[in-house]
């Protein structure tokens, strides 16, 4: 009983801290296979979509390593972001592209309800 009851604290634990440490970013290869799934991208518009999320990744990773404020890092990032959403646009058919936004779109408004704007 004791072992069971230990095991619940600790598994209770774990879930604590990793919550704590708030959302866990999707690699480039999660989020090129997201949109692979999607949107029916090829392989070589997988390939192509995947350095474009390797590139931000490297260059959001750089800026915040730098330090600062994140206020001040925002609007950067957000233009890194709307520079790599171009760049997948450009990869892809008329009518990806269409689903494409419509996702951009709803993760946009998602994320205004989250911080209340």
């Amino acid at each position: 009983m004791k072992k069971v009851l230990f095991v619940c604290l600790f598994v209770a634990g774990l879930s604590t801290v990793s919550l704590a440490q708030g959302p866990q970013r999707r690699s480039p290869e999660e989020m090129t296979a997201a949109l692979k799934t999607s949107l029916t991208l090829t392989d070589a518009q997988a390939a192509k979509v995947k350095a474009i999320y390797e590139a931000q990744t490297k260059s959001r990773d750089s800026l915040r390593n730098a330090g600062g404020d994140p206020q001040t890092m925002f609007p950067a990032m957000q233009k890194m972001r709307e520079t790599s959403n171009a760049k997948i646009k450009a990869v892809l058919t008329p009518e990806q592209a269409a689903i494409f936004q419509k996702q951009v779109d709803e993760q946009a408004a998602q994320m205004r309800a989250r911080m209340g704007n």
